[in-house]
């Protein structure tokens, strides 16, 4: 009788039904560990972008008072920028009698960079142009050329303020920021811009890149809870002077492609007040032509892999992979692959109903990002709209950033 048992158990053990059944236990212990686990990635989300209820205003252009006068240097690092500096010469010259002087530090550019610097030193004296041969101490990216401006700055400037070439400052950009620092008691202050779209790749793509940004570091404005979570942006960052002195100028950041984020940590670790605030009615940028320059230049800072410890970089790329890359491919195995019987049942319908709630809170973040995007010479501007379609190739380039760090700086290689 036992062996018959025995015998009958074995023969159902073989049996093609009873393989389909072990396959749809193990599975399901899968799709359920899946689910607990977006849930978990999504609570800490969701908790994030609440936050961004209470974020402050946009900062809006000022006109400094008489006793500013001559407070801020700015520092303006060119590498072969002559196709995009021009616009932001022009904004630079028109912010009034804050800004004592701004200091052009070219790289040896073999383009018409130094010829657009020199006619508008030839129309405010304001600017002066330096010479910085990168070769000479190998620093990585602008930071060489920054500390070289910084050391060569005029002592009477209480303030530094380092804006990137392919800026557009708006009127009343530098007072607007002095006004932030000084009514907050911030020793580092840096803003988010308006970023100009042109082309349909970068209109699709650049928003799910902004997107990580938002997922992993919260709300513009948001204090960080810790040094390691500060956010800054190296295309408009002002500094105290004696904070940057203290600090060493930008030697911090001599090897870190992601200087701004390096320089703006080791700030906060100092116990520096550092700040990050909406700055997208102040200031524009254009960025990158197109996607293939797009995916290759956000991809040297997009994991902020030199400004984060290892295991910092890695819990975000799984972050980011829970509840940003995975929802659009999850929900389109769900609508192409899985029977519809199986749709309303555990965990199945927990695990697709909950990526469609992610889904949802995403494209609820495009009417939160559109401010910061300016659409208006778009080839395809509503592409836009369906960003959310490129998250998943968004997390591959987050993926690839953390496993290969970058070599390369506008051609330069390190």
């Amino acid at each position: 009788m036992i062996v018959g048992d025995l015998g009958a158990i074995a023969r159902a053990r073989s049996s093609p039904d009873f393989a389909m059944l072990e396959l749809d236990g193990v599975l399901s212990i899968w799709l359920w560990l899946g689910l607990g686990f977006q849930l978990s990635t999504g609570a800490v989300l969701f908790w994030r972008l609440a936050q961004g209820k209470n974020r402050p205003r946009p900062l809006q252009p000022e006109w400094a008072p008489p006793e500013w006068a001559g407070k801020v240097t700015v520092l303006l690092p060119t590498l072969n920028e002559v196709k995009r500096l021009s616009p932001c010469l022009a904004g630079l010259t028109v912010q009034t009698e804050e800004v004592r002087e701004i200091l052009a530090i070219d790289s040896y550019s073999e383009d018409g960079t130094v010829a657009s610097i020199e006619a508008a030193i030839a129309q405010d004296p304001r600017f002066h142009l330096i010479l910085y041969d990168p070769d000479s101490d190998r620093w990585v990216g602008p930071s060489g050329a920054l500390q070289t401006g910084f050391l060569r700055s005029s002592p009477e400037s209480e303030w530094i303020l380092r804006v990137d070439a392919d800026t557009y400052p708006r009127p009343g950009l530098v007072a607007s920021l002095l006004k932030a620092a000084i009514a907050s008691n911030y020793d580092l202050l840096s803003v988010s811009a308006q970023f100009i779209l042109k082309y349909p790749g970068e209109v699709w793509f650049h928003p799910a890149m902004l997107i990580t940004f938002a997922y992993r570091f919260g709300a513009i404005g948001k204090r960080a809870n810790s040094p390691d979570r500060v956010m800054a942006n190296g295309q408009c960052l002002l500094c105290r002077r004696h904070v940057l002195e203290q600090l060493g100028g930008f030697a911090i950041a001599r090897d870190a492609f992601c200087d701004d984020m390096k320089l703006a940590r080791h700030a906060a670790k100092q116990g520096y007040r550092v700040g990050f605030l909406d700055g997208s009615k102040v200031v524009r940028v254009r960025m990158y032509e197109g996607v293939r320059e797009t995916w290759r230049e956000w991809g040297r800072t997009i994991g902020v892999r030199d400004a984060s410890h290892p295991w910092q970089l890695w819990q975000d790329v799984v972050f980011l992979l829970a509840v940003q890359g995975l929802p659009p491919l999850i929900l389109g195995f769900y609508a192409i692959a899985v029977p519809r019987s199986l749709l309303f049942q555990w965990p199945h319908v927990g695990l697709w109903s909950f990526n469609l709630l992610l889904m949802l809170a995403r494209i609820a973040m495009l009417w939160a990002i559109a401010p910061y995007f300016d659409r208006t010479q778009a080839k395809a501007p509503w592409l836009f709209w369906l960003s959310p379609l490129a998250d998943p190739v968004v997390w591959l380039r987050v993926l690839i950033s953390a496993l290969r760090p970058p070599k390369q700086w506008r051609g330069r290689r390190y």
